[in-house]
């Protein structure tokens, strides 16, 4: 059942791995539409902006049309009743008609029309006489007796309404070309003077028609103005919105990218354990099996070297297969503790006296390698909830490991913190250190830096320390030359309760 398990297992592990890369792309993908909408949200925020300051600028334009149109048709519904009562009607009594062009009528009109613009802000003033199609009287001498061009405005006024346009300077007096920036601007209204004013009754037929132009480049200059300062404020706005969701948007990427990555790391562990399980059923039903035979060639070894004291090289030949073996029962044994680990068994105990034990059974071996040890123990009751058997085999590993590194003459020191929670235990040596490659993979299962073990002992370490609610972890770095003190130094937090 076992081998079976075994063989299937690459299977699964393939299959999990390809999902795992398909959901990766797929998460990738979802990057770069974040990005897409970043940057497409920026690109329809400026094509909005655009419209948007327009709108508003040509309203203000057309309010200010509206107010200066206003103020004209004001003004001419005015001339209009001055120019009838002051002049229609004197000149009518007095000579039979009107003959703008004597001199006598001249001077008379251009009193009126001068009086009644006075104070107002109009820049010229025409009056068509639409019998002879020609300017009969203008506030600009020059003018007087030129034909007129018949714009639309002018067709409208000669029909009793009024009309008004704005027009740029680089156009013609009567042009009726489109509105360009720049230069100035001219809005000129066109109101037809009609034969009766207000104070006679009724609206009489259309007369003339009078011309209005007002200079509004300065008040056109400031709306300009004021749509460039909209559209600046608008991109300015458009642009902050912009970098907050850009900040938002990488946010929240790095965010998904760290869930990701969490997320790979976890799935990675699940598999890793499903391995490891695996793997354990099978290392556990072998080891079950290694241990009998190895027993017996043990034993069988044994007997051989107590019966050949008289055969040098067959005793020395037992001695090393009790040796061996005795090793491979040691690998077996923590291959078990592996893939079977046991629960700790809680009880009151002492932390100083599981250390101090194994510090007395190692003497010996500091004495054969000539190692100094540094006891910094208070030996002093530190009592502690534990499991005293666990605590001592994972402390014992740990010494070996320290011992096995340090070379002959070297230091090896233990010392213990009590905090107000837990304990604090150091474990340092002098020895040749721990490469800072092989740091992060010194606790994963089966690996080893050293030609012969097994590469599960710091593992069990760490599943018993933490079966504790413990924590351990080393720090370290790899001596190039004896003529650097580094080494290796394990750190074991424990809580008292």
């Amino acid at each position: 059942m076992s081998a079976e398990k075994n063989r299937v297992l690459p299977i699964q592990y393939k299959e999990q791995m390809a999902l795992l890369k398909k959901n990766t792309e797929k998460k990738g993908k979802q990057f770069r539409l974040v990005k897409f909408f970043a940057y497409a949200s920026f690109v329809v925020l400026i094509i909005f902006s655009l419209p948007f300051s327009m709108v508003i600028s040509q309203r203000a334009k057309d309010i200010l049309m509206k107010s200066h149109e206003t103020y004209a048709l004001l003004l001419g519904e005015n001339l209009n009743h001055q120019v009838f009562q002051n002049f229609v009607l004197p000149v009518t009594q007095q000579f039979g008609k009107m003959r703008l062009r004597e001199k006598q009528q001249q001077a008379l009109m251009d009193r009126i029309v001068r009086n009644t613009t006075h104070s107002f802000k109009i820049d010229l003033v025409n009056m068509y006489d639409i019998n002879q199609g020609v300017i009969a009287y203008s506030t600009d001498p020059g003018l007087i007796g030129k034909k007129v061009r018949e714009s639309l405005g002018y067709k409208k006024a000669v029909l009793g309404q009024n009309s008004s346009r704005l027009v740029s300077g680089g156009e013609g007096l009567w042009s009726t070309g489109i509105q360009r920036m720049g230069g100035e601007k001219k809005l000129r209204t066109y109101i037809p003077f009609m034969g009766a004013g207000p104070l006679l009754g009724d609206a009489g037929h259309v007369l003339g028609v009078f011309e209005l132009i007002q200079d509004l480049t300065e008040e056109y200059e400031s709306l300009v103005r004021f749509q460039y300062l909209i559209f600046g404020l608008s991109i300015l706005i458009m642009g902050m919105i912009f970098v907050a969701l850009l900040f938002i948007v990488n946010k929240a990427e790095k965010t998904i990218a760290e869930r990701a990555r969490e997320q790979r790391e976890l799935e990675a562990q699940l598999n890793q354990s499903e391995r490891l399980a695996a793997l354990g059923e099978m290392i556990a039903g072998v080891s079950h099996e290694i241990r009998n035979p190895l027993g017996i060639i043990r034993s069988t070894a044994e007997l051989m070297g107590s019966m050949s004291t008289d055969n040098e090289s067959q005793a020395k030949l037992s001695g090393l297969i009790v040796e061996e073996s005795s090793r491979l029962n040691n690998i077996v044994t923590e291959f078990l503790d592996f893939a079977r680990p046991q629960e700790p068994h809680f009880q009151d105990c002492d932390l100083d006296e599981i250390l101090t034990k194994n510090i007395q059974f190692l003497q010996t071996e500091l004495e054969t390698k000539k190692i100094s040890l540094e006891d910094k123990l208070s030996h002093q009751p530190m009592p502690l909830r534990a499991d005293p058997h666990l605590l001592y085999r994972s402390f014992l590993n740990i010494f070996m490991n320290a011992i096995q590194a340090i070379e002959n003459a070297g230091t090896l020191s233990v010392s213990v913190s009590e905090e107000k929670d837990d304990y604090r235990v150091i474990i340092e040596d002098n020895g040749d250190g721990i490469h800072e490659k092989n740091l992060k993979k010194i606790f994963d299962p089966f690996f080893s830096t050293k030609d012969k073990g097994s590469g599960l002992g710091l593992s069990i370490v760490r599943n018993i320390i933490e079966g504790h609610h413990g924590r351990i972890w080393i720090e370290s770095h790899h001596r190039e030359s004896h003529a650097e003190k580094t080494g290796t130094r394990v750190l074991i937090q424990l809580p008292k309760g």
